[in-house]
């Protein structure tokens, strides 16, 4: 059993996609940070306010042990208040929509230069190639 394991660890598909995950995860970092602390600055300053993502509605009762600031939407959400985060909502999907941008360029960039690879470079296609014999057969 452990040497299927073994096997199984050391399939090129596996250990691609664990090194995926481990630059994926980073990557995730540094669009998280692009986005909260640069881009949703930006927005915030905007709409008049410079965190963004603190943007809530107090939906029903605070509780009664709360004593901290009612405009802390941090404290407010631990403490169990019913808050609606739409400030920070929008900052996820702001945050998604710049990650899926960056995955579609690079996948566009990959797939460009898969066609351009060494086969793309390599001459005429098949079909050029015979009618060009089928052309000089003609011409004899």
């Amino acid at each position: 059993m452990l040497k299927e394991f073994r096997d199984f660890i050391a399939k090129g598909n596996v250990l691609d996609l664990a090194v995926a995950v481990i630059i994926g995860a980073a990557f995730g970092k540094i669009v998280t940070s692009l986005t909260e602390d640069i881009i949703m600055p930006i927005v915030g300053k905007i709409f008049g306010g410079l965190d963004f993502s603190s943007y809530f509605i107090v939906l029903g009762p605070v509780p009664a042990d709360y004593h901290g600031s009612m405009a802390d939407y941090a404290a407010l959400k631990k403490a169990g208040a019913p808050v609606l985060g739409w400030g920070e909502f929008v900052t996820q999907v702001v945050s998604f929509v710049i990650l899926a941008f960056i995955i579609f360029l690079m996948i566009k960039a990959a797939n460009r230069a898969m066609r351009k690879g060494p086969d793309a470079a390599a001459g005429p296609s098949e079909v050029e190639l015979l009618a060009e014999i089928r052309d000089e057969l003609r011409k004899r």
